[in-house]
């Protein structure tokens, strides 16, 4: 059976290529035609490096000896015809892992050493330091060699008690603790934090990024997780074991990372590995999949899903199958379903996303070239009028016209003054808007939360410092939206002025919230209130510990998601200004022209005929430019409204 989710995803790869050589076409065609200026570009190569980057990431998240690496192996690696990943009983993966490829860099493995949790630092953080981080190459060529170097994931070391619980280990005493002491006094942690593997994979090749994630201790240990990969992954898939089910810990990783409150969320998936455990051959195939059904309904209802989200499978058996062509076992383990469903789920939902992203962007840029064009053919058209109705006239009337357009031009240029008092107010409207949303704003909430949590006595005064830090930060954002409307309405205002009085092609501003950084910013306090700023927290942890994880964990989002709103509002505030730009300077161009045409006829420098056969032939030409332009529009819309079945086929 051919892999649906493979092809699927070739499709939308070969998709997400032809978009962005339909818009590299696109600038090429503007350079060409000298239409483009540094705004326009700087949209399309960003544009484009949205596209080239783009990135499907995909999580697998389980407690410990849940299959899940089998069955990532199941779905991803059965082609080697082995097991790529470690996988056996008991703990296989010890840290954090992404799956990804980077051309740029060579095949291997980085690895980010345990100890680095000691620091303030974050693992996206390390990422901007490659010399902190081992790196073990790997052979692609061997998949022996491949399997023993792909184990550095299992890898642990032994550190006495104290490092182990300063490193973010909880150490127990019973039998059932993960972390323990042993007979030597020491305890058995990862050796590692996080690990890279860059591996050509074809579909990592084309964007997939895995994330494979330990247990719930691993979880509970590296916020980073839950702050930032697991909710921004495109896909979450939750392991469970078909034979005991929703265990506690099953269901406290879902309800604290995954799970949304019952509110069903695209891409977030269970699955319910080992069915094979229940192939009793004293029982009927019947029997079987009563039981297996069973199991699902009670893991969805536990869960709060609908059924059809939870997927029996067995990863081993499906692996073993894929291997030897099997094609009974592989429709008896069931993986195909959840390939099926990961790919309905996953890539529709990933692409209607870059296909708004480029509308958008696309549709602004095309909206400001035609407003440009059209502004040159009215312009055009009025030479070409002005210059007929001179025809058998005498040389008076060619004197009355030239002063005419003259006034005409004064009088713009007087108007000009108005642009330059909006390009004033729109300055300080932008100094009022990054004074609340700008980084030295949130650098100095940071400093002053921080000298107030270090000062606090009082548990209820730590607690009301991070509520204060992120009731500040939010605020800044509700103002900095207030100044975004008021640049709104004075912008859609002074374009419809200059729309009637002077005939600009201006169209409407470009539309900007910032309600999606509202939400992220609500999300991370949410996070921080269920896990940090609760009492049994304040009171069981020093309070420089939780000072130390809130700046750690929690303030670095909120700068992250800063930092972005900043480059998303600088990017905004040129795209609202550009088209009036633009407009205004062609403008003054064409009334120039109009004036120097009129000249040259008085001064007897050109013909009349001469003229207005020039000025047909670049009407024709401009034509042709409107012409093209919209046939490069229609065919990137075709492109991004594509079916399903027509990626398929292009694919």
């Amino acid at each position: 059976m051919p892999n649906t989710l493979a092809q699927n995803f070739a499709a939308y790869s070969q998709w997400r290529t032809s978009l962005s050589e339909n818009i590299e076409h696109f600038r090429t065609w503007l350079a060409d035609n000298e239409l483009g200026d540094a705004q326009s570009e700087l949209r399309l190569t960003q544009l484009l490096d949205r596209l080239r980057e783009d990135r499907l990431n995909v999580a697998f998240v389980a407690e410990f000896s849940r299959g899940k690496s089998e069955l990532i192996n199941a779905i991803f690696f059965a082609d080697y015809g082995n097991r790529m990943l470690p996988s056996s009983a008991g703990r296989t993966t010890m840290c954090p892992t992404e799956l990804m490829f980077d051309a740029e860099k060579e095949p291997g493995i980085e690895l980010l050493p345990i100890h680095t949790r000691a620091s303030n630092a974050g693992i996206s953080e390390y990422k901007r330091f490659p010399n902190e981080w081992e790196t073990v190459p790997l052979n692609v060529d061997s998949p022996e060699a491949m399997q023993e170097t792909l184990r550095h994931v299992s890898e642990v070391t032994r550190v006495d008690r104290e490092t182990a619980e300063k490193l973010g280990f909880p150490v127990g005493e019973d039998d059932a603790a993960t972390y323990r002491v042993g007979e030597d006094g020491l305890v058995e942690i990862p050796r590692w934090r996080h690990a890279v593997i860059n591996f050509p994979h074809p579909l990592l090749q084309q964007g997939l990024v895995i994330l494979d994630t330990p247990g719930l201790n691993a979880i509970g240990a590296e916020p980073e997780l839950t702050l930032s990969l697991l909710p921004n992954a495109h896909a979450v898939l939750f392991i469970l074991a078909a034979d005991t089910g929703v265990t506690q810990s099953d269901l406290a990783i879902w309800k604290d990372n995954i799970g949304a409150g019952g509110n069903r969320k695209r891409g977030r998936l269970a699955v319910m590995n080992k069915i094979d455990a229940q192939w009793d051959e004293l029982k009927t195939e019947e029997e079987i999949n009563a039981e297996i059904s069973r199991q699902a309904n009670s893991c969805a209802s536990i869960l709060e899903l609908p059924v059809n989200q939870v997927f029996p499978v067995s990863a081993q058996k499906a692996l073993v199958a894929k291997i030897n062509g099997d094609e009974a076992l592989l429709a008896r383990s069931r993986l195909p379903e959840l390939e099926r469903a990961l790919s309905e789920e996953l890539i529709p939902a990933k692409q209607d996303i870059v296909r708004d992203n480029t509308e958008s962007e696309f549709g602004d840029l095309h909206l400001r070239i035609r407003g440009l064009l059209d502004s040159r053919m009215v312009g055009l058209k009025e030479q070409l009028t002005e210059l007929t109705e001179l025809k058998g006239k005498n040389k008076g009337v060619v004197e009355y016209m030239m002063a005419k357009i003259k006034t005409e031009k004064e009088e713009f240029e007087s108007g000009l003054q108005r642009y330059y008092a909006v390009r004033s107010v729109f300055s300080t409207l932008t100094n009022n808007l990054f004074a609340h949303l700008g980084l030295d704003a949130l650098r100095s909430l940071t400093h002053d939360t921080r000298e107030a949590m270090q000062a606090a006595t009082f548990s209820r005064s730590l607690s009301d410092s991070m509520n204060h830090f992120f009731s500040v930060s939010k605020e800044n954002v509700r103002k900095s939206g207030k100044e975004i409307s008021e640049i709104l309405e004075m912008m859609e205002a002074i374009y419809k002025k200059f729309s009637v009085e002077h005939g600009l092609k201006l169209g409407a501003p470009t539309q900007f919230n910032l309600m999606r950084y509202e939400k992220e910013l609500d999300r991370l306090e949410q996070w921080c209130n269920t896990h940090l700023n609760t009492m049994f927290q304040l009171l069981v942890h020093q309070k420089g510990n939780v000072t130390q994880k809130f700046f750690e964990e929690v303030a670095v989002q909120v700068r992250r998601a800063f930092e972005h709103a900043n480059r998303d509002v600088e990017i905004w505030l040129k795209a609202v200004m550009a088209p009036m730009e633009t407009q205004v300077r062609e403008h003054q161009i064409q009334l120039k022209r109009r004036l120097e045409s009129i000249k040259r006829i008085h001064q007897a420098t050109d013909t009349l005929e001469d003229r207005i056969s020039e000025l047909k032939h670049m009407e024709s030409a401009l034509r042709a430019q409107i012409d093209a332009l919209q046939g490069l529009s229609n065919k990137l819309q075709d492109l991004l409204h594509q079916t399903e079945d027509k990626l398929q086929a292009a694919a």
